[in-house]
């Protein structure tokens, strides 16, 4: 069979549609290629999935392949992708994640990690799994003398316990919040860590949820909270129940967005500064003092790193990327790192991404102070965003060299990721952008921040026209 192995293997993972770009011999090539890149023949390796109708046989395909070269596979059946993260984490073992994240139900992909839930990227190990796995499709998988065997663990009670002792919720004030799951895996997690199905005690936490079901076709909407479409319905139950707050999952629980008692977005670069703030009084009350890092990557609000800084810690500015982050977060020792698209990265979590943990600090932070989240939300939020605005353009080269011709004498130039430019209007109030182009897609993503609100939309204005050309 004809497989596009370079449109399939993306960056950071593996995404394609079922059944035409994904199918499950080249699943089990995966697993194949997977288990002789890490050198995992003799070892374990985890394999859990989502909901999604095609998960469960691409699991099996993927172990068979595993197997065939030698691992022993231990699957963790349905699961978050930080579920995932966490037995790799916890049990030490390179894991594979069958998800397609937040798109629609006619995709599925894998998410890989080494031992201690350690990102697996094209530069680190996924461009090789593709080669190998390439090779074995076309010639076969051949199996060695002693194949793996297989096994099943549950591991959501633990990791339900582990994430309720980095965020300890037990005493904060009775409130009563909404929780969209959008038929993805927040169903089975939220339950397990915010209320008792995994076996813990009972929290002060009211939970009214909303599409808990697990169903991998989406009924009800798509699981992308990044879309402000599909919190319409969380932000009209959060109004209609008179709720404290709303928090949006996404299709594999790895993402989280916050609703205010208003149906108002919070902003992840807002969340981002309030659990920055809280992971650093959190370690320094431990003891820990010196060399604090944080990261942030370059598009969240500025109120991200001054936060940061006024609290004592070194903020350390990123490139976009989820494999990058968590290579990043190892190398200096990050005990948190925040991106805006709300994938939140923790030290005391294997440096793995974790929208459970993120939402806990919220409820935490909320949950100890007389405040509604609204007022809370504010003082992290100062400055003005337009949010990631996506563009189709034909000729990307030339739209950017469209920007960089207005702007030359503006503002500051800096080629970091992707473009940004910064500068102040007449007034003395500053702003920034960035244009950054998709890296399999024909898109340039803008994003602007100013300090005054009708700069924001000015330089938003006229940046996107330039772009459209």
């Amino acid at each position: 069979m004809s497989v596009n192995w370079d449109a399939i293997v993306k960056t950071y993972d593996v995404r394609g549609l079922v059944n035409v770009d994904l199918t499950a011999d080249v699943v089990e090539a995966l697993g194949a290629g997977f288990v002789d890149e890490l050198e995992a023949a003799g070892h374990s390796v985890i394999v859990g999935h989502d909901m999604r109708d095609s998960s469960p046989l691409f699991a099996e395909a993927f172990a068979r392949g595993a197997q065939k070269r030698g691992a022993q596979v231990i699957s963790i059946g349905l699961c978050s992708t930080d579920e995932s993260y966490f037995a790799s984490g916890v049990l030490n073992l390179p894991a594979a994640m069958f998800t397609a994240s937040h798109n629609p139900a006619t995709y599925n992909g894998i998410k890989f990690s080494r031992a201690g839930a350690r990102g697996v990227s094209l530069d680190t190990g996924l461009a090789a799994i593709r080669d190998r796995a390439k090779a074995y499709l076309a010639d076969g998988i051949p199996e060695v003398s002693s194949p793996g065997g297989f096994e099943k663990r549950d591991v959501l009670a633990e990791y339900a316990s582990y994430l309720r002792k980095l965020v300890d919720l037990s005493a904060v004030k009775p409130m009563r919040i909404v929780v969209d799951a959008a038929n993805g895996m927040g169903g089975l997690t939220v339950p397990a860590v915010l209320s008792t199905a995994a076996g813990l005690a009972a929290l002060p936490i009211e939970i009214i949820d909303m599409y808990f079901e697990l169903d991998g076709t989406f009924p009800n909407h798509e699981a992308n909270p990044l879309e402000p479409a599909n919190l319409v319905d969380l932000q009209k139950a959060v109004i209609a129940h008179k709720a404290d707050l709303g928090l949006a999952f996404d299709g594999d629980a790895d993402r989280c967005f916050v609703i205010d008692e208003n149906g108002d977005a919070v902003t992840p670069s807002a969340v981002a500064a309030m659990v920055a703030r809280r992971e650093i009084a959190r370690v320094k009350s431990l003891g820990e003092d010196k060399d604090i890092t944080v990261l942030y990557n370059l598009i969240t609000s500025k109120v991200v790193a001054e936060v940061i800084e006024t609290d004592g810690a070194r903020a350390e500015r990123t490139k976009v990327g989820h494999s990058l982050i968590k290579d990043r977060m190892a190398e200096t020792n990050a005990i948190f790192g925040g991106e805006h698209s709300a994938h939140y990265y923790f030290r005391d979590f294997w440096g793995a991404d974790n929208g459970m943990l993120a939402a806990m600090h919220v409820l935490a932070e909320f949950g100890s102070q007389p405040e509604t989240l609204s007022a809370i939300a504010k003082q992290y939020n100062p400055y003005f965003l337009s949010g990631e605005i996506n563009s189709t353009v034909q000729d990307v080269p030339a739209a950017k060299a469209r920007v960089e011709q207005a702007f030359a004498d503006r503002g500051d130039f800096e080629y970091f990721d992707g473009l940004t430019i910064s500068g102040q209007d007449a007034l003395g109030s500053w702003w920034w952008f960035n244009v950054r182009a998709s890296n399999t897609e024909p898109l340039l993503r803008l994003n602007v921040e100013a300090q005054e609100q009708a700069t924001m939309v000015r330089i938003r204005d006229e940046a996107l026209a330039l772009i459209l050309g």
